[in-house]
């Protein structure tokens, strides 16, 4: 059995995550996850894969959501209230379009002084409803596709050790900007075999394995590329069929609940035997034989 070791919300796509104890689980994801979104006038997001500086741009949730703190290298602190309602603005990412709420001139100057083009900033809407795909169809706010990305720690032990026998250093988990990290579970890469998890009062279900880009390559302190690791060691043993390098898998919200660092994680459907490392109970064996997709 595993237990959850470390859970981060991102309050704004692209930018650095909030590492919490406790969290709300909603069926968008934990509470405040990707409830903001950068792009251009057009609403087309900005990431990391185009601007890695977004990774050094730190975002703060004040008063329960009403006030949004937002701090980068080279500029002053910045402190807007949250426009939950107003002006509506085109928002988009891979697989969805829709709209989102202009959080105003001052935080949209700020944030193009960042980022080095013009942008917007944009907040959720209180209409918004999105269908997200995979196996186990749920909704999400701005995230790429889905609710929640699980990763285990022993995934991430397993590649820095390829990374160590390239002569390269270790990666931290930040780099792959995941929701839930799970401790406990022997084997790595376990988390892709999970069809159906629970953990505190909430429940997940398996929607597709993540298919990694460039953002990994991006240190998470600094902003700045540093890469080639660890795509390079990540791309010579674990790929889905089609070429996709994969790390970690994206689930949808089931049963909305709350969480916290330390719930035990108790899988009860997998395509795979799930081990603990204290090796406490027998595995849990397979249910069925799916095929992993990729996004």
């Amino acid at each position: 059995m595993g237990t959850i070791s470390r859970l981060t919300y991102y309050p704004v796509k692209g930018c650095a995550g909030t590492t919490v104890q406790s969290a709300d689980v909603t069926p968008a994801g934990l509470a405040h996850d990707r409830e903001f979104i950068v792009t251009a006038a057009d609403g087309d997001f900005r990431s990391q894969r185009r601007f890695p500086v977004m990774a050094a741009i730190r975002p703060r949730l004040l008063d329960g959501g009403a006030r949004l703190a937002l701090s980068a290298p080279g500029v002053e602190d910045l402190t807007i209230e949250v426009q939950k309602d107003g002006r509506r603005h085109p928002a988009s990412t891979f697989n969805w379009t829709g709209e989102g709420v202009h959080q105003g001139a001052d935080v949209a100057e700020w944030i193009s002084t960042v980022v080095g083009q013009p942008s917007v900033l944009l907040g959720v809407t209180p209409e918004h409803d999105r269908v997200t795909s995979g196996e186990t169809p749920g909704t999400a706010r701005f995230a790429d596709g889905h609710a929640i990305l699980v990763i285990s720690e022993s995934s991430l032990d397993h590649l820095n050790e390829r990374i160590a026998e390239r002569g390269g250093e270790p990666v931290p988990m930040d780099r792959f900007r995941p929701n839930l990290v799970i401790r406990g579970w022997a084997e790595p890469h376990a988390e892709d075999s999970v069809r159906r998890m629970e953990a505190g009062g909430a429940e997940f279900a398996y929607a597709k394995l993540c298919v990694r880009c460039a953002v990994p390559m991006v240190d998470q302190e600094t902003g700045k590329r540093s890469g080639p690791e660890p795509i390079r060691s990540l791309a010579a043993y674990h790929r889905d069929p089609h070429g996709g390098v994969l790390f970690g898998m994206k689930a949808a919200v089931t049963r909305p609940g709350q969480l916290a660092v330390g719930d035990a994680v108790m899988v009860h459907s997998s395509v795979g035997p799930i081990r603990s490392t204290e090796a406490a109970e027998p595995p849990l064996t397979a249910t069925a034989s799916l095929p992993a997709e990729s996004v």
